[in-house]
């Protein structure tokens, strides 16, 4: 016969567990001998082997009683159910650890694979980091809004780099979020640049017609960088509104 101690020494847990196991009806108690201790046999270091394997199978213990009194078809069954839902839960881990593997890559984080791969282009391109950071933060207004289209946007978007006044623009922007003032002459070649790249890009389509995302979206620039507002004014003054979705303005009477 074995004291609590020599019982949780030969099956490999601790007696709080075996004192645990007794107390929700998981292993039933033995007699105590004349001094008051417990003393366990082979039925007892059997069970417990038992219900420590089931354990660390990760059986819950609310289960383990009934699979230890179940037959064989139940016990099967009951063990099916327990692989299912680890599986389960093996897939929620492994999508978290991409998750989590995305948001170490930094523009992974809330962007689809396709928008990354644009953000490297601009540096490519020669666009700086703040540059990027900027370019992300209204990236990810849009695929909050239009995600399952951005398979779409993009490609005509990758097209745009060809174009040496984009890159441009987006040189000029990221040597003005440097070092640029309010009033720095750069912010003239800026609007002269999305004016004209304004006059020859099609008419916006009434699928992205959600005035509050675009709203949303011209806001973040004048959130993001106060020199924003003498950009808007000076493209006004060439007649045209708006930063996301550009209008022609009306011409002014007379």
């Amino acid at each position: 016969m074995l004291t609590i101690g020599q019982l949780a020494a030969y099956t490999g847990v601790t007696v709080r567990a075996v004192r645990h196991y007794h107390q929700i009806g998981l292993l039933p108690e033995p007699e105590r001998d004349a001094a008051g201790y417990r003393q366990y046999g082979a039925t007892a270091v059997i069970a417990l082997i038992k219900i420590r394997s089931l354990a660390e199978a990760g059986v819950p213990l609310s289960q383990i009683g009934h699979m230890l009194g179940a037959d064989a078809a139940s016990f099967a069954q009951a063990v099916q159910k327990i692989d299912d839902r680890l599986r389960d839960e093996i897939e929620r881990l492994e999508a978290s650890r991409k998750q989590i593997a995305q948001l170490a890559a930094g523009d992974s984080l809330a962007l689809p694979p396709e928008v990354v791969a644009f953000l490297d282009r601009l540096r490519e391109i020669g666009a700086s980091e703040r540059m990027v950071e900027a370019e992300r933060d209204g990236w990810i207004l849009i695929a909050a809004r239009w995600r399952d289209q951005l398979g779409e946007i993009m490609p005509a978007k990758h097209a745009q780099l060809d174009d040496p006044l984009m890159v441009r623009l987006y040189q000029v922007g990221s040597a003005l979020l440097e070092d640029g003032t309010v009033d720095d002459p750069r912010l003239v070649e800026l609007a002269d640049i999305l004016a004209a790249l304004a006059e020859r890009a099609p008419p916006s389509s009434e699928e992205w017609g959600d005035d509050v995302a675009h709203d949303l979206i011209d806001s973040l620039l004048v959130e993001a960088d106060p020199r924003s507002r003498r950009l808007l004014e000076l493209l006004r003054e060439r007649g045209w509104g708006g930063w996301s979705r550009p209008e022609r303005l009306p011409r002014p009477p007379g």
